[in-house]
């Protein structure tokens, strides 16, 4: 039907009734109450806490790869389910709100998104989903308890690996703890060098590049496993760096812009191997596919 100004305008049999669209919308607004508290406090830790600032950019991919991968077409609801593991949820989310601990409020998020997703198109979407899933778990910051609990252990490793490269290129070092004695400088690896950072980012991002580039599940593990040694082993490196450069040119380069270039480059490094490992175990995974297929035929 189109008016004389010449705009079309649908006709009410075109609109989706009333009836069908309420279960929606109040659906919508109750998510909105009960999550709105670890929607915006994750959304601020996205942006003022460089700890978890890799937020800001694993949702959003997530999102993307999720609308990619589209709809499942046997995807088929389950209401039951899905209302089970809704209500699981919310419980999570009421008893972490008296808790006021953010991190299970954040699953519980998570959660009710997953039981929607079950309740609207079944396990087989949520299985589709996958990848995105993964993403948006790994966005969520661990606890302060957790973070706290594996930092100082990392800063340990690293302090020795950088110390043990220093002493091989005969930089007089005394290892104490997480401190490194130089003559007339003393190097403290703190909490922010423990690598802590660059590992949960290079665990996003060999899940990343697992879901995109392999095809089996021993492939995926394989390149997420290879992170763990990757970080650790680039975090003494940049360590070493550091107080090589500090001992050689000037004790101004153990810290400012240098000292954050430092650890930008090494995660360009870190980045280039994990792409050069899922290259290697794309390879693989393509020769062992021929195998069987001549096997197969055989």
């Amino acid at each position: 039907m189109t008016s004389r100004a010449g705009a079309l305008h649908l006709s009410p049999r075109q609109l989706p009734p009333l009836p069908l669209l309420l279960p929606a919308l109040v659906a919508a607004a109750a998510f909105g109450v009960l999550f709105w508290e670890p929607l915006i406090t994750l959304g601020r830790d996205w942006w003022s806490d460089p700890d978890a600032g890799h937020g800001l950019l694993l949702a959003p991919v997530a999102v993307f790869l999720a609308w990619r991968a589209g709809l499942e077409p046997a995807g088929r609801g389950r209401p039951v389910l899905g209302l089970i593991a809704l209500v699981l949820a919310v419980g999570l989310r009421y008893l972490s709100g008296l808790a006021a601990e953010l991190f299970t409020m954040r699953l519980a998020l998570l959660g009710a998104i997953g039981a929607l997703v079950i309740y609207s198109r079944g396990l087989p979407q949520l299985r589709r989903w996958w990848l995105s899933a993964a993403l948006l778990l790994l966005s969520i910051p661990l606890p302060d308890v957790l973070t706290s609990t594996l930092a100082f252990p990392l800063q340990l490793k690293a302090s020795q690996l950088g110390a043990t490269l220093l002493d091989a290129r005969h930089v007089p070092v005394h290892l104490a703890g997480n401190v490194l004695h130089l003559p007339g400088r003393s190097l403290f690896v703190t909490e922010a060098c423990s690598g802590l950072r660059s590992l949960t980012a290079l665990l996003a991002l060999g899940v990343l590049i697992g879901g995109l580039w392999l095809r089996t599940a021993w492939g995926r593990a394989a390149i997420v496993g290879l992170a763990i040694p990757v970080a650790m082993g680039l975090n003494g490196l940049r360590i070493f760096l550091t107080g090589f450069l500090v001992y050689f040119v000037s004790p101004s380069l153990g810290e400012g812009v240098m000292h954050y270039t430092e650890g930008w480059a090494i995660f360009v490094v870190a980045f280039a191997i994990l792409g050069a490992c899922a290259w290697g175990l794309s390879r693989l995974e393509a020769l062992l596919r021929r195998r069987s297929a001549r096997e197969a035929t055989a």
